[in-house]
């Protein structure tokens, strides 16, 4: 009984101030940290860098050299070890205090044998005997493993591992081939994000024994259900409005003054008259916080659907594609906040807006919530991936500030014939030289592999959208990061590579999800002028 008191206890004080929480980095911090929406709030203390190694092609080197676009993208490396007469190619190798946070791989063939080394020690405390993270020697769930929809047990396919893997010293990843002539290797590819802690943070090493003990293996199940099946918050107090709004007029809510939070937002849209997709592209959802705007972006935007507002199912967001949409970004405040909804639509809207909000204790880590779209249209996507001079790169946001990246979504209209994300996300964190993350394709950064076209949700986002075995036409993308979210504390600019299987456009609307200061800024934005345009698909 003694033991259950205590457990409760030092659960509410977690729940009422995250930050009480102790420093000390292990598994179960970490797994608390992936289901902890008041955490995501914060910028981190201790300190951490968010960065990732891939298997990119190395001939990319700088925006001012040849090959920037390269795109052999299954054969990069860190380099070849020989440990105890094994060839390993190391895919891994950085020093601590640190933690792996998500590991995302795909291959044509699953044979080989994966090493996870941890502190420097000179035998792998895991061996996978196959370039698969599904079949690792311990249980983490399907929340936290999550299959490709392709995945294939020996062949196509893969898989992302969102289970850390924390480490004091250093970790290093290995991969050894079966086939010893490294003529025939590969392609391999993969991403690996990690933190690297402050000097001085103090860190458990992943234990494989540790994880697999009762006590462990019943909170891994927790968290895999709790990540399933997200609970919304319904506590605090209730603030809503619910009525008709006139087209171009704005309705509006004023929330209650001093230190507080949404916890929750639910929205229910009748569209009577006109367009669904329409309506929902032309609803803008505008949220100011202690006198400065922080989000503007429409609707169905906002809800991780993009156009057409589809079905989405997530830890952060969930809609049911039919005008019912909830939130649970938690939007701390200071001293006041508003809601407001603006009608662009041609007709009036009936609306029911209810945002729950409860007493927050504001710290020096504390962030707003920020929400910003911009989309362009008529693209050029190009398949010369040898092209040094052309400029391919598309900007999704350039932030100027202190902040934390926590998504994006990606909704767009193809009008190439197939494929149209060859390209790799760029992403330049502070005063990187070469960006901190420089990835393998567009959809390997939604977690999914091997140009997907179907619909599927996962906690961490999925693709609402893909009309078209093709990919031509409607498709939408959306991640959102627990673990994997990116600090930053002077700037953060992502980019995305506009390569594609054939030449062609695309129209790209990109919404981004991310926690900030209330004096960062963000370089380019979208507005009524965008939403107002008349898309061929939306007349």
């Amino acid at each position: 009984m003694r033991i259950i008191i205590g457990l409760c206890v030092v659960a509410f004080l977690c729940f009422e101030s995250p930050s009480m929480a102790s420093d000390k980095v292990m598994v179960s911090t970490l797994l608390d940290e992936i289901i902890s929406f008041e955490k995501a709030t914060e910028f981190p203390e201790p300190y951490y860098t968010c960065k990732m190694v891939s298997s990119y092609d190395r001939r990319t080197v700088s925006p001012d050299k040849d090959w920037w676009y390269a795109n052999d993208d299954g054969f990069g490396c860190m380099r070849v070890d020989t440990v105890q007469g094994r060839v390993e190619k190391v895919m891994f190798d950085y020093d601590g205090p640190g933690a792996v946070t998500r590991i995302w791989m795909s291959a044509h063939a699953k044979n080989g044998i994966l090493r996870f080394y941890f502190d420097n020690e000179e035998n792998p405390r895991i061996v996978i005997p196959a370039y698969d993270m599904t079949r690792i020697p311990f249980k983490v769930g399907d929340a936290l493993s999550l299959i490709h929809t392709n995945y294939t047990p020996e062949g196509l396919g893969g898989n992302t591992f969102m289970f850390p893997f924390p480490y004091q010293k250093n970790c290093r990843i290995t991969f050894e081939e079966l086939d010893k002539n490294r003529n025939t290797w590969g392609p391999r590819y993969y991403e690996i994000e990690y933190r690297t802690y402050v000097s001085g943070t103090e860190v458990e090493t992943f234990d494989v024994g540790q994880v697999n003990t009762h006590t462990m293996q019943e909170k891994i199940q927790d968290v895999n259900k709790t990540l399933w099946n997200p609970s919304t918050f319904k506590g605090g107090k209730r603030c809503e409005f619910a009525m008709d709004i006139a087209p171009n007029h704005t309705s509006a809510i004023d929330l209650p003054l001093g230190n507080h939070a949404i916890r929750s937002l639910l929205i229910d849209v009748n569209c009577r008259k006109g367009d669904y997709a329409k309506m929902m592209r032309q609803l803008i959802l505008k949220i100011t916080f202690d006198g400065k705007e922080t989000v503007w972006v429409p609707l169905g935007d906002f809800s991780g659907a993009g156009l057409g507002a589809p079905e989405v199912n997530s830890w952060y967001m969930d809609t049911d594609g039919r005008g019912h949409i909830v939130s649970r970004w938690v939007m701390p405040y200071k001293k006041n906040a508003k809601i407001e909804i603006e009608n662009l639509f041609e007709f009036p809207v009936w609306m029911n807006v209810r945002a729950h909000v409860s007493e927050w204790e504001w710290s020096k880590n504390t962030l707003y919530f920020h929400t910003t779209w911009k989309q362009e249209r008529g693209i050029e996507i190009t398949n010369r991936y040898d092209d040094h001079k052309g400029n391919h790169m598309w900007n999704y946001i350039t932030i100027d500030g202190r902040g934390v990246f926590r998504g994006d979504l990606l909704s767009l209209f193809n009008y190439a014939p197939d494929w149209y994300g060859e390209g790799d996300e760029v992403i330049w964190v502070d005063n990187d030289i070469f960006p901190s993350h420089h990835g393998t394709g567009t959809e390997d950064h939604y977690n999914c592999s091997w140009a997907p076209v179907v619909p599927f949700h996962t906690p961490f986002g999925g693709a609402p959208r893909a009309d078209n075995p093709s990919s031509h036409g409607f498709n939408a993308f959306v991640r959102t990061r627990n673990l994997d979210g990116i600090p930053f504390q002077k700037s953060y600019k992502f980019d995305i590579e506009m390569l594609s299987w054939n030449p062609g456009k695309v129209d790209y609307a990109v919404t981004n999800y991310w926690y900030g200061d209330l004096n960062s800024k963000v370089k380019q934005s979208s507005g009524k002028e965008e939403i107002l345009s008349q898309l061929p698909y939306l007349m």
